[in-house]
């Protein structure tokens, strides 16, 4: 047995085949995976690592298991999934995800030829597992596939809290400790025992307060997209998307400096010499058909605002965000002996719904210097009605109506 001393849960005893995993070249590998990628722009201290978060989804789900009475090559099965959950992250963990995925299909939990080759297959042989089903756990398939991956994970317990920890951003901070010991099945279905909607509600609100503060940031969002851009530049030079998605953090940015072609973006988030605001922008300002644009329209409509504007089509970034859901309001609940969603039991949810949407913004970001006349430009070029909804002044920092936006830019 190991024993590792956490930041979040204190001691942590790593034993079987979790112990053997952990030596293993794609699970070290997250030692060099930023957990929040460029949110430590905005917290310096979010300088965790996806090691550190898988070690303590390990932790919770064996915590789980023990709860849940499951033992034996199951319980091995999802410690094994718990603890390689993350191995199929990119460099900058999500920051550049839909990048890797539009270029290879793959996403973080596509981990099939991760498991089931080189030293984590033969790991899992020696301790009898089949790879197949500790990827099939990963993906969240059947009823212990839910512990690592669904609406009551032990990921997401984790990861608020440990986020939380390292930001000093108070919002994540549940009481994952409950969760994981009122955790049920009823007929395959991972629920929360009776009396504890409250406690599920705290996980859907502590995400909901989570993403304005933390994941989605304003500052985080530009550094953000400034790195997928700058990735974007590397693939069209001829670096493979299959090469990329091993690269950890430190081998991104060597390769950004290294290219003529992203060397200034490189020196842009390494100094945090970022884009500025030049529009941000409420939900209902938006046109459906632009809430709902594909790459290549985004990049079409990028054009158009730097030939309105008169820049170089590289510094325009049109940064349309997904509409938001909520997972955890799916968590399901025992009320009274029945087994009931959280939707259907909490008003809650519908208010955070409401809150989601009113958080939404679409940005449009552009050098300093340039970002006001960017500004007027995307406002035309992309047909959004600002007419007594609200924007950000990209002067000022404060809010204004259209009408106050235009007159301060004139």
């Amino acid at each position: 047995m190991t024993t590792i001393k956490d930041s979040v849960h204190d001691h942590i005893a790593v034993e079987g085949v979790a112990r053997d995993l952990l030596e293993t070249p794609p699970v070290q590998r997250l030692r060099h995976i930023s957990q929040l990628g460029t949110v430590v722009l905005v917290y310096p201290s979010a300088n965790h690592t996806r090691f550190e978060h898988s070690l303590g989804v390990y932790h919770l789900a064996d915590r789980a298991l023990g709860h849940l009475g499951v033992e034996g090559r199951q319980a091995e099965r999802v410690r094994a999934g718990a603890l390689l959950h993350d191995i199929g992250h990119g460099p900058y963990s999500h920051n550049i995800e839909g990048l890797i995925h539009r270029h290879t299909g793959k996403y973080h939990d596509d981990v099939e030829g991760l498991v089931g080759e080189g030293a984590v297959a033969r790991v899992l042989a020696e301790h009898g597992l089949d790879p197949d089903r500790i990827a099939g756990i990963i993906a969240g398939d059947g009823q212990f596939g839910q512990l690592v991956s669904g609406e009551l994970d032990v990921d997401r317990m984790d990861y608020l809290v440990r986020d939380a920890h390292h930001t000093g951003v108070p919002y994540g901070t549940i009481d994952h400790q409950r969760l994981v010991r009122e955790l049920r099945f009823v007929d395959g279905d991972l629920v929360l025992d009776e009396g504890n909607v409250q406690t599920a509600e705290s996980l859907l609100l502590a995400r909901a307060l989570m993403n304005p503060t933390v994941y989605s940031h304003h500052v985080a969002r530009i550094a953000k997209v400034m790195l997928r851009r700058a990735t974007e530049r590397l693939v069209e030079g001829g670096v493979d998307p299959g090469r990329l998605r091993r690269m950890d953090d430190h081998d991104l940015l060597v390769a950004l400096r290294g290219r003529e072609a992203t060397a200034e973006y490189a020196r842009r988030l390494d100094q945090r010499r970022l884009h500025k605001r030049a529009v941000w922008a409420e939900m209902d300002a938006a046109p459906e058909a632009l809430r709902t644009a594909d790459y290549e329209a985004v990049r079409g409509l990028e054009a158009d605002i730097a030939d309105e504007a008169g820049v170089e089509p590289s510094h325009v970034i049109l940064d349309v965000p997904p509409e938001p859901t909520m997972t955890e309001s799916t968590s399901r609940v025992l009320v009274n002996g029945e087994v009931r969603q959280l939707s259907d039991q909490s008003t809650l949810v519908g208010a955070l719904r409401a809150a989601q949407r009113d958080q939404w913004r679409l940005g449009v970001y552009a050098p300093a210097e340039e970002s006001e006349r960017v500004g007027n430009a995307a406002v035309r070029a992309l047909g959004l009605d600002l007419d007594g909804s609200r924007v950000r002044d990209v002067r000022s920092g404060i809010n204004t109506t259209l009408d106050d936006f235009l007159e301060a830019n004139r």
